[in-house]
């Protein structure tokens, strides 16, 4: 099969004789640059998912994918229920009530303000990775009281007393010096009412376990207790926050959500993990966007080669030009032979890019590593997708193109006379 001779004579003019170095110089510059702009982008768009998959990961070992509360009351009665029909709804693989409430928590080392849920740890396990996530006891310690040293009230002296369970997130247990086995207060805001102001209640709980999500923003504020004992400390009888539910298919969860406010009817709203979540995946997403917009910057400053690079095939080819023209080649024949050129250089630099660009991110995936005390992360995650390869392709061959339109528009409007003329 022969090639066009748009194509032959296109190739040719890549090709750098004795006399034409200069081109041949500027083509590997083009290419060059057009090559490190595909690697940079493939890199920086494979560690921004990275990031957002793990940061994902990391919020949904910890939360349900979808909440279920009552929209005009603060909780759910007779939840049993309702955590039955949703347990029933298609693509639902388990549900389970809690309570979510805001405490102090002190200790001999400090107070600290966190978030105390109250779960029941068997049904959690099948909705959460609470269970996987424990670094210290079990999840199953909260069912049962632990006898632990409380203070008597009298010349500083102490006695064993049994005390229920909780879980505190690894930071948080570092922050107020409490591990397995000690003693913690629990102080609810809003406990009994006097005549004169309200009284906080406060409870000793027994430290049976720690647990660790790998996010900073849980591990320091999140305490767990069980469902029964939550209920009494807050005076809530039979009733709780709401439901939380795992579905088969994480992505699908917005569409599962609807489907249970259908089940249940008014006054239940169904949310999934992403609209709890909008803001910091938005953020992310912004992010990503931004930086790919600004690493695009570098592949267009290296089409500026490609615009240098042309013009000077054109400049030193005009007699070649002159010469077709007068044998008949058209304005569109000469403009294709040169927009052929320039489609080389992006066609190169993207198949040399994207492979340099795996090379990178193997290389900082393997031998960049983290303390992960430190950054919660021993490396740094990777994942290039598809369709991430595919838009910085159509990108840069995009870019190469329009960088060959005003040297080709040039090299077509020669007139064979006047650059014969003195030949």
């Amino acid at each position: 099969m022969q090639l066009p001779y748009e194509v032959y004579i296109g190739l040719r003019y890549l090709r750098a004789k004795r006399r034409q170095r200069t081109i041949s110089l500027n083509t590997f510059v083009s290419v060059t640059g057009i090559t490190l702009g595909v690697a940079a982008l493939i890199g920086t768009l494979g560690i921004m998912t990275g990031f957002k998959e793990d940061v994902q990961a990391k919020i949904i070992g910890t939360t349900s994918h979808i909440i279920v509360q009552d929209r005009t009351k603060d909780g759910i009665e007779g939840y049993a229920a309702q955590v039955q029909q949703v347990e029933q709804v298609p693509r639902v693989v388990s549900a389970t009530p809690f309570v979510y409430k805001q405490v102090l928590l002190s200790s001999q080392a400090g107070v600290q303000g966190i978030i105390l849920r109250g779960v029941d740890p068997e049904r959690e396990a099948r909705v959460t990775e609470l269970a996987k996530n424990m670094k210290m006891g079990r999840l199953d310690d909260l069912l049962k009281p632990v006898p632990v040293t409380v203070p008597t009230g009298t010349d500083n002296q102490t006695e064993k007393a049994l005390r229920p369970g909780i879980i505190l997130g690894k930071e948080l247990s570092f922050r107020l010096g409490a591990f397995v086995g000690d003693a913690i207060n629990v102080v609810s805001p809003v406990g009994p009412v006097s005549a004169v102001s309200i009284t906080p209640k406060i409870r000793t709980f027994a430290v049976v376990g720690i647990f660790e999500s790998g996010m900073y923003e849980y591990d320091s504020s999140l305490a767990y207790i069980s469902i029964d004992e939550a209920q009494k400390f807050f005076n809530m009888g039979q009733t709780v926050t709401g439901i939380e539910v795992k579905v088969e298919d994480i992505f699908q969860a917005g569409d599962i959500a609807k489907d249970i406010e259908h089940a249940l009817g008014f006054p239940f709203s169904a949310r999934d993990w992403m609209q709890l979540n909008r803001n910091l995946f938005s953020a992310l997403k912004l992010e990503k966007t931004m930086m790919f917009l600004l690493l695009v910057l570098i592949t267009i400053v290296a089409s500026f080669n490609i615009v240098s690079t042309l013009t000077m095939i054109v400049t030193e080819k005009q007699r070649e030009i002159a010469i077709l023209k007068a044998m008949g080649a058209t304005r569109k024949a000469i403009m294709r032979i040169f927009m052929l050129n320039g489609l080389i250089i992006g066609l190169t630099g993207t198949v040399i890019g994207i492979p340099l660009g795996y090379a990178f991110l193997w290389l900082i995936e393997h031998y960049w590593t983290f303390d992960p005390t430190v950054y919660y992360i021993s490396h740094i995650p990777v994942h290039v997708q598809a369709v991430d390869v595919v838009l910085v392709s159509a990108t840069v061959l995009s870019i190469s193109l329009a960088a060959t339109l005003y040297p080709s528009w040039q090299a077509s409007k020669l007139e064979p006379a006047s650059a014969l003329r003195y030949e």
